[in-house]
């Protein structure tokens, strides 16, 4: 159960957030002035924390402030509840690092939607990249997956997608001998329905491109009666 931190130098207006919240399903505790919060978080660190502006000092703003100057609560959703509506107290609402803002009076389905909004796109920016796949490298061939490039002796090599597909097949498992139906399998897909001598075609396309005398290929070789293998 998500947990939610209210705070309002107001102690009704408090006890209303936290009732519509817990009636959406959340986990509520209030407070009445900022210090209280900030104590509180060093206790507990809630999930979202809604803060009124107009709390003596410290107010909203400068709780939010402190808030996100601390690393560990850096990213901690905040949503600033005001009646403050013009659009430069919004603004520099939003400048000081709160994730929204909401102004009195209210919805409380508003509200909560408002909660969950904040709290999904936190957990969105907090999931980590996914990992960048490893660049390529050997005999002066350098291949970046990523932005689909490939060079030699820094010079850029043009390879169609399935040439590029077999290069990296190939040099992910170097000096292991390929069959011709892995290549298949792995390159073309199980759907495709051609036969081997497709592989033996873009071997011979793609040794034209990296090899340096193709006819003799040192990078690119064959295994008689088996299949390919990278051995630069």
């Amino acid at each position: 159960m998500a947990l939610v931190y209210v705070t309002d130098d107001e102690i009704n207006i408090c006890r209303l957030v936290a009732f519509g919240l817990k009636d959406e399903g959340f986990e509520t505790e209030i407070f009445t002035d900022g210090n209280a919060l900030l104590e509180a978080v060093q206790r507990r660190r809630p999930d979202a924390v809604i803060l009124d502006w107009m709390m003596p000092a410290p107010d909203g703003l400068a709780v939010c402030r402190t808030l996100r100057s601390a690393p560990e609560t850096r990213a901690l959703p905040i949503l600033m509840l005001t009646a403050k509506s013009s659009e430069i107290d919004r603004v520099l609402g939003l400048e000081m690092g709160a994730d929204d803002y909401i102004v009195k009076p209210f919805s409380m389905k508003e509200l909560c939607a408002r909660v969950r909004a904040v709290m999904r796109r936190t957990e969105l920016q907090a999931v980590p990249p996914p990992p960048r796949e490893e660049i390529l490298e050997a005999s002066g061939i350098l291949v970046d997956i990523d932005s689909h490039t490939i060079t030699k002796n820094g010079n850029p090599i043009e390879l169609t997608a399935k040439e590029f597909d077999l290069l990296v097949m190939l040099m992910k498992n170097k000096g292991r001998v390929l069959t011709r139906n892995t290549l298949l399998d792995k390159v073309w897909g199980m759907e495709y329905f051609g036969d081997t001598r497709t592989v033996d075609v873009h071997v011979r396309y793609l040794r034209q491109k990296i090899e340096d005398n193709p006819e003799s290929p040192a990078l690119v070789q064959t295994v008689r009666g088996v299949g390919y293998k990278f051995s630069g």
